[in-house]
Parts: structure tokens; C-alpha cells; sequence
């Protein structure tokens, strides 16, 4: 036989203005943020030490360097820009005279598509869609990323191409990680995520110490000391 319950026996529906609701909000959204940052805060954490001490840690970079010939087809369609140079040179100097300037884009156009496919599978990295300086005589490609600083330089007339690559170790590739240096749009959408998550963790982390502060005494003292040493640090000893 069921029996009914009765109003006063029915669970109430939280209400938002109540301290408990807040309370089991902050705890979720603490631990939910937590959970997102874990791995992030500990990689920062480490590189924030390996940066600190970067003078004291010894590298022995390691520098790759070749020369190659670029097919006579790809030669032609990399000089096809050649034409579109001189038009920008031509227009580089009417906007000269009127006070403007090329845009970024003009300056620093892409080499084609095949020509970047076949540089890719000889060199053995990808070049895609980078910016090319563009002159008479050669194109230069900066291909640095973290960890690495490399570059392509292709003569325009022969063919020929030079390749350098500098590899200076895993605890750089993971400092311009932290640095966010030539790290590509994917790891600056990261970053800015990682950042807010970390925001959600500390001030949720924030009202719970504030909710069990009246039963835990040290809970103000200590953030005030996290507060405070760090500004009597840069004031005194930071010049």
C-alpha cells in the first residue's frame, strides 16, 4: 500500500538565497575547477622553478643544419610570387610617397602550398601556413617553436635551401610552454582556459574559508601572510 507524503513531508526545493545552497555550490564548482587545473598548476608550478633557476641549469643545445636543392617545378611555382613582389614593390613605393604603408599580410605572404608540402616531408616538420620574408634574391621562413629556434632560406634563383634547426632541451620546450612562446593559437586558448579555471579554484577556495574560518582560527592569519609577504618581498628586496 503507498502512502502519500504529506506538504510538510515533501522535499523542498533549494532555495538560492540560502547559506547551504551557496555552500554545496562553492564545494562543486571548487573541486569540479580543481579537477581542470590539476595537471596545468603542477606543470607551472615546476616550470615556474625551472625558470626561476634557469641561470643554474645547465643545456647543451643541439643545432641541425642542411642544404638541399628544391625541385625545378617547385622552384617555378615558388617564383611565381616573384611577380607579385614586384607588384608590391611597386606599390610599397606609391604608398611611400602618399605617407601609408603595406600591411603585415603583404609583407610577410605565405610561400604555396606544394612548396611547404615537400619542404614539410624532407625536413621532417611542419611548415604550413607560415609567414615568409620575401626579397629579390631569397625567402626566409622562421619556423621557431618551443623549445627549438629553426629556419628555412631558399635562393630564389638556384634552388638551393638552407635549414638550421637549434634544439636546446626538453626543460626549454617546457618553459616556452609556460612562456607561451611560439605556441600557436591552440596553446593561447589553453592558457586562457587554464587561467579562468584557476580563477573559479581560488575564489570558490576563498568563500570556503571563509564558510569554516569561525572554527579554524589560523584561516585569516595565514591569508593575510600570503597576502602581505609577497608585497614586503618586492618592496624591500626587488629592485
Amino acid at each position: 500500500m503507498l502512502v502519500e507524503k504529506s506538504p510538510t513531508q515533501a522535499k523542498s526545493p533549494p532555495r538560492f538565497n540560502s547559506r547551504s545552497f551557496w555552500v554545496r555550490t562553492m564545494i562543486q564548482w571548487h573541486w569540479v575547477s580543481s579537477a581542470i587545473c590539476l595537471i596545468g598548476m603542477l606543470l607551472f608550478a615546476i616550470t615556474g622553478i625551472t625558470l626561476n633557476h634557469a641561470g643554474q641549469i645547465e643545456s647543451k643545445p643541439t643545432v641541425e643544419q642542411s642544404s638541399k636543392q628544391l625541385p625545378a617545378d617547385l622552384l617555378l611555382r615558388l617564383n611565381e610570387r616573384q611577380t607579385d613582389q614586384r607588384q608590391s614593390d611597386e606599390r610599397q613605393a606609391e604608398l611611400a610617397n602618399s605617407g601609408d604603408e603595406l600591411s603585415q599580410d603583404e609583407l610577410t605572404a605565405p610561400i604555396s602550398a606544394e612548396v611547404a608540402k615537400w619542404l614539410s616531408n624532407e625536413l621532417g616538420l611542419s611548415i604550413g601556413n607560415r609567414a615568409a620574408e620575401w626579397s629579390d634574391d631569397e625567402v626566409y621562413v622562421s619556423l621557431a617553436g618551443p623549445g627549438a629556434d629553426a629556419w628555412i632560406s631558399i635562393d630564389r634563383t638556384t634552388g638551393q635551401f638552407e635549414f638550421e634547426r637549434t634544439w636546446r632541451g626538453w626543460i626549454a620546450y617546457f618553459n616556452d610552454l609556460h612562456k607561451g612562446r611560439h605556441t600557436g593559437a591552440a596553446w593561447s586558448w589553453f592558457l586562457d582556459i587554464l587561467a579562468g579555471a584557476t580563477l573559479v579554484f581560488c575564489f570558490s577556495g576563498l568563500f570556503l574559508l571563509y564558510v569554516h574560518s569561525k572554527n579554524r582560527q589560523l584561516t585569516w592569519p595565514l591569508v593575510g601572510l600570503g597576502l602581505v609577504a609577497p608585497m614586503l618581498i618586492a618592496l624591500l628586496f626587488v629592485h
